[in-house]
């Protein structure tokens, strides 16, 4: 695996009617399957890059040989090894160490090309359907860099402690198949793990997503099987928008420039300000559907009015902070044109 073949790195485009419906919350499984080609090329350029700084007696370059027959052979197999959601903060992480002269710690990679993400992640596997519409999450209660969801992760889970999040699975399935499907298109092609997390201090549910961590969504237990469904659609949404950013700059360079964020209390860079705010949208969707579902859910309507009014608010603040480049322009105002319009998946309460 010395030089990348040349149909594994072709040059990545997004369609034009791909972005534009992956601006409003409705790219579906046709836009993951797009941004996810960029994943696997930006994912295989790591590994190029690694092997590049080591000697070529380590392991690592032994693995990167399995792992090109794996590609020729195991096509499905290659696919899920180099799109483990850790490949590339462990990748990116002995980068680092490489320029700094430090030797990295490859052993989790031998683990994950030789055994495949059990070996790396844990055996844990949750599989639930609804109306034929499947979603298999690896349960991943071990395994490094799950650091880099920002919280702790939870310790290794007991049989009831798999059964509690089976349960909840299955109900929050049912709850985006048959009310936000879809929503639940994409959620399916995209995410292949969950990461389970300790709770904040007090007992409050947490969550997150990364930008190194392609596929995985981490959180702790929520309340119920709406509020799970709910956070995997915000999750998934900061998901996408990361690939699609690793293809399509929407933004200038990091400046020093804050904005108000209405959900949160301290002010916020651009680029969270837009990872906040598409979020949102996906939660403003989300209540706005199921202020329409029988029974009626007491949450809903407080939730949609708070949401709509944070996102709007957001919208208008991204669009008016000149740090937008061109494409971010037509992804903020395809977001405003997903709240506004009457015709839309979106409206105003």
């Amino acid at each position: 695996m010395l030089t990348p073949p040349p149909d594994i790195l072709p040059t990545h485009t997004v369609a034009p009617a791909v972005f534009d419906a992956v601006a409003r919350a409705r790219g579906g499984a046709a836009a993951v399957a797009e941004l996810r080609r960029g994943q696997l090329s930006k994912r295989v350029l790591l590994v190029l890059a690694v092997r590049r700084a080591l000697p070529a007696d380590t392991n690592f370059y032994a693995s990167c040989r399995l792992l090109e027959r794996m590609r020729r052979e195991h096509p499905e197999r290659w696919h899920e090894t180099i799109l483990h959601p850790y490949l590339d903060e462990g990748l990116a992480c002995a980068l680092r160490e490489l320029e700094h002269g430090v030797r990295p710690d490859l052993a989790w990679f031998d683990e994950l090309v030789h055994g495949g993400p059990a070996v790396l992640s844990g055996p844990r596997l949750l599989t639930t359907e609804c109306d034929g519409v499947v979603l298999r999450l690896r349960l991943a209660d071990r395994g490094p860099f799950r650091a880099v969801h920002g919280h702790q992760p939870a310790d290794a889970q007991s049989a009831d402690e798999v059964g509690h999040w089976q349960r909840l699975l299955d109900g929050a399935w049912q709850v985006l198949v048959r009310r936000h499907p879809w929503h639940a298109e994409a959620v399916a092609a995209c995410l292949s793990t969950l990461v389970p997390l300790r709770p904040a201090p007090g007992g409050t549910s947490v969550s997150s997503a990364a930008r190194r961590a392609y596929g995985a969504v981490a959180l702790s237990p929520p309340g119920d099987r709406v509020l799970l469904a709910l956070t995997l659609v915000h999750e998934f949404l900061h998901v996408q928008l990361g690939a699609l950013l690793e293809m399509v700059p929407l933004h200038g360079p990091a400046s020093s420039a804050r904005y108000r964020a209405p959900w949160r209390p301290d002010p916020r860079p651009l680029d969270a300000l837009l990872q906040g705010t598409y979020a949102h949208l996906g939660v403003c969707d989300f209540w706005l559907t199921e202020r329409t579902m029988p029974p009626p859910d007491p949450r809903a309507e407080r939730e949609h009015a708070t949401s709509y009014g944070h996102t709007c608010e957001a919208v208008e603040t991204l669009l008016g902070s000149g740090e937008l480049l061109p494409d971010g322009r037509r992804f903020t105002e395809q977001m405003r044109r997903a709240l506004t319009s009457k015709e839309g998946h979106h409206g105003q309460p």
